[in-house]
């Protein structure tokens, strides 16, 4: 990729406070309403997903459980190739599946690696959580009614207190490490584990905003697959597009440094 649109923009001119998430998924869904088909295709892809495992695995919620909320550690490579779309909309480019196809074609190693990992790191939480729920529970859980009657709304604290920390420890360190490397990797040749430093750095300079914004993309997700899975088909899309300005946002105002290079 090339050098950012603005990339001479003044850093003293970019605010980032708690109201940056809303501005990021503003200005996600006007890309989205821009340029919907990619979007569109992205989120359908993960929302059938989502419907067949929900079909697959209905009657076996300890296993559900963590396979929902593992969505969330590998979701953001899944939705990668909106980077590139993103990439085009801000240089008023309307793309479609052949620049998100040549993205996934060029192999590229550093996303290949970093595939991986997030795939390990979820299926260890699913394993984790299946494991937590099958052991601890006092009855098996084998349908959404068994989880919130028998885990979330247990009389004793224990169980779904553990759940959630355990979750959130894992869930934490992912979201630091892929917040602004996914979007960078793309964008720019910058080294894997660079990335992946400037990633933290971006966390440990804002926490309060990314705190924020992990959030946001918790609960936007949620929602998404508590509406039958269909609300993905705009979530997904939404969040990465809003994900890309906010890469865009902390490298103006000088918090993150990309390895740029033109492009060929």
């Amino acid at each position: 990729m090339t050098q950012p649109v603005d990339a001479q923009a003044d850093p003293a001119a970019v605010t980032l406070d708690a109201r940056s998430p809303l501005r990021w998924l503003a200005l996600g869904w006007r890309d989205y309403r821009a340029n919907p088909l990619p979007g569109l295709l992205h989120g359908g892809l993960m929302a059938l997903f989502g419907l067949i495992l929900l079909l697959a695995l209905r009657d076996h919620f300890w296993l559900l459980a963590g396979a929902f909320s593992g969505f969330l550690i590998i979701a953001p490579i899944l939705a990668s190739g909106l980077y590139a779309v993103s990439w085009y909309l801000e240089r008023g480019q309307k793309v479609c599946c052949q620049e998100v196809m040549a993205l996934w074609a060029s192999g590229d190693r550093r996303l290949v690696a970093f595939g991986l990992l997030l795939a390990l790191a979820g299926t260890g939480w699913v394993l984790t959580s299946a494991a937590l729920i099958t052991l601890w529970a006092p009855v098996p859980i084998e349908r959404p009614a068994d989880f919130v009657r028998h885990v979330m709304l247990a009389p004793d604290l224990g169980l779904f207190e553990v759940w959630l920390l355990l979750g959130a420890w894992l869930a934490a360190p992912v979201f630091a490490s892929s917040v602004m490397a996914l979007p960078m990797l793309v964008d720019t040749p910058t080294p894997l584990w660079r990335a992946v430093g400037e990633s933290w750095r971006a966390v440990g300079a804002r926490p309060g905003v990314m705190a924020a914004w992990a959030v946001c993309i918790a609960v936007l997700v949620a929602l998404g697959m508590a509406l039958a899975m269909v609300g993905l088909v705009v979530v997904v899309p939404v969040l990465a597009y809003a994900s890309w300005h906010a890469y865009r946002d902390f490298e103006r105002a000088g918090l993150i440094e990309p390895v740029r290079a033109q492009r060929a």
